[in-house]
């Protein structure tokens, strides 16, 4: 532009002025002048701005590793069992961040550990979906993670029949991401949340950790695909792997801080224990008993009931014991079995309420007996459970139900 100018002042021949220079001389010093302050400033500004994003703020206690300090990431942290075990990892001083989409979690929960615990790099919590594999990648590059417990997925096995996708998506695929994610960023220890319905409908009981795998509904099947693919990854990592393989859990916080508050809309899928706390407070009219044929000692379906408490006892345990390159299975619960219709005595005290039953067909996707023998959790990780008492857990669900008839709102 400035060759421009000069080239139409010739055109007009024009004359030089003192010091032979052009008359334009001094318009083209005042445009490369506003340039250089623009320039200067827009430079400026991007730099300002650079400083204010969140790649540009002072590294945060999550962000970098600490001697001494174990940061586990719990993926599912606003569930049920997450929550607890992220309290429970909380109170023994580990950091820890907490993700989760809140498709089946509750954001009450996590106010409720941010209220216990306040301390800046203590708790985090980040609103994700795990089959977001751009969202996975940001949070373990912006987070060093030491170990990763991985509780996310949907768990109800009536469900998983209805709609096999959304389990085989949501388990199979979404471990998948977290997998790929542990291994690029060179976590250290994988816990991994699974589940006794790989094992089906064994025809030996108690189920040990070596019984075949034959899993008879989407949710067993999608859960021994997530355990196969961390199995053939592990096997040329140098990463600890711990697999539980748990039972049906009851329970709650001892001190009432958190409970079991399932989405309203799922409660045809729960767990037995929330059926019986509805009916009991009135919410349905009664309990509905799914299978009386069975070929168990009443006709309904035997299970291991483990407490809560007692089942994020055995992860911190397993976190603890992880050895480098060094793969650990073992199967959580009590050893002993227990029938639905022993269930629902012990929870109609539990509550004082004469909860009404109905017995109904068969669930789909349902075994007639299932319990565990915890004997190598006990030998390798020197766990065993104590909350054994199946009433007395449920007194302690029960409370919690009692002071919160409408989940963490009503906190």
């Amino acid at each position: 532009m400035l060759s421009f100018s000069r080239a139409r002042s010739q055109g007009r021949n024009t004359r030089p002025l003192t010091g032979g220079m052009d008359y334009l001389e001094p318009k083209r010093k005042t445009n490369v002048m506003g340039r250089v302050i623009l320039v200067v400033s827009l430079t400026a500004l991007c730099i300002v701005m650079l400083k204010h994003a969140p790649s540009f703020t002072s590294p945060t206690a999550f962000s970098r590793s600490e001697e001494g300090v174990t940061h586990v990431l719990v993926t599912g942290g606003a569930g049920y069992i997450g929550s607890h075990a992220a309290l429970r990892l909380l109170k023994d001083s580990y950091r820890v961040t907490i993700v989760d989409n809140l498709s089946r979690g509750n954001l009450g929960a996590v106010k409720v550990l941010q209220g216990l615990f306040p301390e800046p790099g203590r708790l985090q919590f980040i609103y994700a979906d795990l089959g977001d594999a751009k969202a996975v990648e940001k949070i373990f590059s912006e987070n060093a993670f030491d170990a990763v417990m991985h509780f996310a997925a949907v768990a109800y096995v009536g469900e998983s029949t209805l709609d096999p996708l959304k389990y085989y998506h949501n388990i199979t695929s979404n471990t998948l991401v977290v997998l790929e994610a542990v291994a690029r960023h060179k976590v250290k220890k994988l816990i991994y949340s699974s589940t006794c319905a790989t094992y089906g409908e064994p025809e030996k009981m108690p189920i040990v950790e070596v019984t075949p795998q034959l899993p008879i509904n989407p949710y067993g099947k999608a859960k021994k695909m997530a355990e196969d693919m961390i199995l053939d990854f592990s096997k040329n990592s140098d990463m600890a792997v711990m697999i539980l393989r748990y039972f049906n859990v009851i329970g709650s916080d001892p001190e009432g801080r958190l409970g079991e508050a399932p989405k309203p809309e799922l409660r045809e899928h729960g767990r037995i224990s929330g059926a019986c706390f509805d009916a009991a407070r009135g919410v349905i009219p009664g309990l509905q008993v799914k299978g009386t044929d069975y070929k168990t000692g009443d006709g309904t379906c035997v299970r291991d009931y483990i407490d809560v408490t007692d089942l994020v006892d055995a992860h911190v345990k397993a976190l603890e014991k992880a050895k480098p390159k060094n793969v650990g299975i073992y199967n959580v619960g009590t050893g002993k079995g227990r029938s639905v219709k022993e269930f629902v005595e012990a929870c109609k005290k539990a509550t004082g309420v004469d909860i009404k039953v109905d017995f109904l067909p068969r669930r789909p996707g349902d075994y007639a007996e299932v319990y565990s023998d915890p004997a190598k959790i006990l030998r390798d990780l020197n766990w065993s459970a104590r909350f054994t008492n199946l009433q007395q857990s449920l007194e302690v669900a029960w409370k919690w139900q009692k002071t919160h008839p409408h989940g963490y709102a009503s906190s």
